[in-house]
């Protein structure tokens, strides 16, 4: 009796001790900034900051010409947020000006698209030398 204690109890320990796959999924989320009609077109350098809900994530990149950022990110929910400050200096006027907006509850996951727009906001300021 005791023996076949012994074995059943092995048997377990050893099934309960299978290998198991430990690679991380990971996901691209594209990120598009939204300008103000009559501000700016869209530039590279844009600061965006992705933040993860309730596992304190962080990741920073800047767009690219497009106003578009990508990160590569686990599944989960994510808060997306830009500010910026850009100085046209095209015209004989100088304009600064400073664009903030977020976006919240971004459900990033294997079966979805993960595309999503941050409809900045902006201010304006004449820039006197």
């Amino acid at each position: 009796m005791c023996l076949s204690f012994i074995i059943c109890y092995l048997s377990f320990s050893f099934a309960s001790c299978a290998s198991y796959d430990e690679s991380i999924d990971t996901c691209t989320l594209s990120v598009q900034l939204l300008y103000p009609e009559n501000t700016v077109s869209p530039y590279a350098g844009a600061r965006v900051e992705l933040r993860s809900i309730g596992r304190n994530g962080v990741f920073v990149d800047s767009t690219d010409a497009m106003g578009t950022v990508r990160f590569r990110v686990t599944p989960g929910i994510y808060e997306a947020s830009s500010t910026s400050q850009f100085v046209d200096s095209t015209g004989t006027t100088w304009w600064r000006y400073n664009f903030n907006g977020v976006k919240s509850m971004i459900v990033v996951s294997p079966d979805s698209l993960n595309q999503t727009s941050i409809t900045l906001k902006s201010s304006r300021k004449r820039v006197v030398h």
